[in-house]
């Protein structure tokens, strides 16, 4: 029996558990014998998920969770609705629908919208989940995206793909060719269907790796989430040959960094020893790497070549976390000694030969307090440790 099935009495009782303890819940008796105790704990675990995650899926009460990876692996609803910002027209297919976050916030970009998901028991709870959400323009298919596309035979003003990123001989994968549709391959016959394609791959995926595997791309959104990278957004144009832009963009605290460039800019760093203020860029941009385009920009000096850290004497706002520099040591014995040992601070390391892990345990740092040490090599090519307040 589907958790679709559910009667009344088993949807409260899993409502007023979402906050309980699943590992001594699985340990107690099941209270509905006619039904899985699994698939109830599966429930109460899908509702604690989207707490924070899905608000809108958790304020439904009688929507339906899938096996734990689907969860794990939607979109968040910032990132959907981030990505329906981005496009709109009349018609969208999702040939890699999934738990259908993502074609739920298209859906109120689009008039028409295609849910494709080929597991059978995901389709028919998704089905289900739109019934209960009001949503009224997606069609739910169940089968392979690509032959769902081969029998509409329609041309659709947008096609959205986020490939699995699971191999059944490789495990958990992150090159396109590895995925699950190859779109590295199959491109070419998207574009027979649509002149405009969205890609979601997964934040690992090198830039340059996604470049060379598809064409005629024409925006790169590398999107995080409190400045960690949770998806990277290609977009792909029938033809398009101008310049390829990337966008770094971070949602920090209910607000949004951005920082955008084109591939192509020549953009050059200029260096300095370390003025007042240092500025560590956020996720995104550091997975952008546009490090140079950050110089020019802000007009900030880099420390170092390969040292992704900023300086100024004068505070700017910066997408990024930005720090009052209060002290700068020479990386020695002495120095270490006398500042750092035994006490409390957070510790970083950029273009240094040593780990935070080892540099704890070298000079006996405990891990917290108000203080941020950067272990880092300035424009001199020397050692130094930077003693930091946040600002």
């Amino acid at each position: 029996m589907s958790a679709i099935d559910f009667p009344e009495h088993i949807r409260h009782f899993i409502v007023n558990n979402t906050a309980a303890d699943l590992i001594a819940l699985a340990l107690q008796k099941n209270p509905f014998p006619a039904f899985t105790w699994t698939q109830i704990l599966e429930q109460i675990a899908g509702r604690q998920k989207a707490q924070d995650k899905l608000p809108t899926w958790f304020g439904c009460e009688t929507v339906v969770y899938p096996f734990k990876i689907s969860v794990e692996q939607t979109s968040s609803e910032i990132t959907a609705r981030y990505k329906a910002s981005l496009i709109s027209g009349n018609s969208l297919i999702d040939l890699t629908g999934g738990f259908g976050v993502d074609a739920y916030y298209f859906a109120q970009k689009f008039k028409q919208v295609v849910h494709c998901e080929y597991n059978q028991e995901l389709s028919k709870i998704v089905h289900h989940n739109w019934q209960q959400l009001k949503v009224q323009n997606i069609e739910c298919l169940c089968g392979d995206g690509l032959e769902i596309l081969h029998q509409k035979n329609q041309k659709f003003d947008w096609i959205y793909i986020d490939p699995a990123r699971r191999n059944d001989r490789k495990g958990k994968v992150f090159m396109l060719e590895d995925c699950t549709p190859n779109v590295a391959e199959l491109w070419p016959e998207y574009f027979k269907f649509s002149d405009k394609i969205l890609i979601k791959t997964a934040p690992i995926l090198d830039i340059q790796a996604g470049l060379k595997a598809l064409k005629f791309v024409k925006n790169i959104r590398i999107v995080a989430l409190d400045n960690e990278v949770k998806e990277i957004l290609w977009e792909l144009e029938q033809n398009f040959s101008g310049e390829v832009h990337i966008m770094a963009v971070n949602f920090q605290n209910q607000n949004i960094q951005e920082f955008s460039f084109k591939l192509s800019d020549e953009a050059f760093s200029r260096y300095a020893l370390p003025q007042k203020y240092l500025y560590e860029p956020n996720a995104a941009i550091m997975k952008s790497g546009g490090f140079a385009q950050v110089s020019q920009v802000f007009v900030l000096q880099k420390l170092h070549q390969h040292t992704h850290l900023y300086t100024s004497d004068k505070l700017i706002d910066f997408p990024g976390r930005v720090f009052l520099i209060e002290k700068i040591l020479a990386y020695q014995k002495a120095e270490m000694k006398e500042h750092l040992q035994n006490k409390k601070a957070h510790v970083a390391v950029r273009n240094f030969p040593e780990s935070v892990d080892e540099i704890r345990k070298k000079w006996k740092i405990k891990n917290g307090g108000d203080l941020y040490c950067f272990f880092t090599t300035d424009c001199n090519n020397r050692k130094i440790v930077l003693l930091c307040a946040k600002i």
